[in-house]
């Protein structure tokens, strides 16, 4: 069965509710406060549970945040590929999520921001698997140009899966040249997608996108509760997404990546996959926390209810 591998950044979220930002220099108490394992770990979390099989490609530290990465790997049955192998304690990533659901990040980078090529020949990727490739990862010195490297060996059989996040924010830097054409799949959100682009609208970006990426890219782009839209080819589908009350949409991305990639895995059509994306990006907004993606049996009785089946 196909696998993914996630050369991302697992790292501990300290996740705090608030009702809203303090200014700058102003004070705020927060309604919660607790660790939970975050960045990377959500999207392989998302995937586990909806039956792909999962290996960490990336660091982790010595130190108690570290045990923790470690534990909520194991807790969810995703394979650690690389031993332990630095002094760094893996990095924390300060949430902080308002009343209205909306999201800030402050993060601290550790173990996780360094891989080596030595590291990556580690694990061999076969044809069929899925490797993840994060936006951030191409931040940090200590891994982004032997991950790069390593993507561009991979075999033709190995689909690669691109995120930018809110940091891969142009086309013309040289390390994104170098991995544009190798891309298979490309899944961000709107804002990142015109970030990208410089396009003002999804259609102009799915466009835009277009003539940077390979002729046969798939290409997602979600929507918040509108969905997503899927493109493959120039032709460009919207998918509907379903409406729920949001507490919270840290995470809610990396649910959705994980579930439709998951879903590409079994043998799903794209529109099938991103429908159940759509359910369990919609799913995870109801919750508190980062991982909150559901599982395949909760995501199709959602799906069931929504349709009245």
């Amino acid at each position: 069965m196909p696998r993914m591998l996630h050369t991302g950044q697992v790292m501990i979220d300290l996740v705090m509710a608030v009702d809203k930002l303090p200014h700058s220099g102003g004070d705020v108490l927060a309604h919660s406060a607790r660790f939970e394992a975050g960045g990377g770990f959500n999207v392989m979390a998302a995937a586990r549970r909806n039956g792909l099989p999962v290996v960490y490609l990336g660091g982790h530290g010595k130190g108690r945040f570290g045990d923790l990465a470690r534990e909520a790997m194991t807790a969810e049955d995703i394979q650690i590929a690389i031993d332990q192998s630095t002094e760094r304690d893996t990095g924390v990533c300060v949430a902080l999520t308002e009343a209205s659901a909306e999201r800030t990040f402050i993060s601290c980078i550790g173990a996780e921001g360094e891989l080596t090529a030595e590291d990556l020949a580690s694990v061999s990727a076969e044809a069929g698997d899925f490797v993840y490739v994060s936006g951030y990862s191409l931040q940090h010195r200590g891994k982004a140009q032997a991950l790069v490297d390593w993507v561009l060996d991979l075999s033709e059989g190995v689909k690669v899966v691109f995120d930018p996040g809110p940091l891969a924010n142009s086309p013309d830097t040289p390390l994104m040249k170098a991995l544009l054409p190798r891309i298979d799949l490309w899944t961000s959100n709107r804002v990142e997608a015109l970030r990208f682009t410089g396009a003002t609208d999804i259609g102009e970006a799915l466009n835009r996108l277009a003539d940077h990426l390979p002729t046969e890219v798939l290409t997602v782009l979600r929507d918040g509760p509108q969905g997503c839209w899927i493109s493959q080819r120039g032709a460009h589908q919207h998918v509907p997404g379903f409406e729920v009350e949001a507490v919270d949409s840290n995470g809610a991305g990396d649910a959705h990546a994980g579930v439709f990639v998951a879903g590409l895995a079994r043998g799903l059509s794209t529109v099938e996959a991103a429908r159940r994306a759509n359910a369990a990006a919609a799913l995870a907004v109801t919750r508190w926390g980062p991982a909150t993606s559901p599982g395949a049996a909760e995501v199709d009785a959602f799906i069931r209810k929504a349709f009245g089946a």
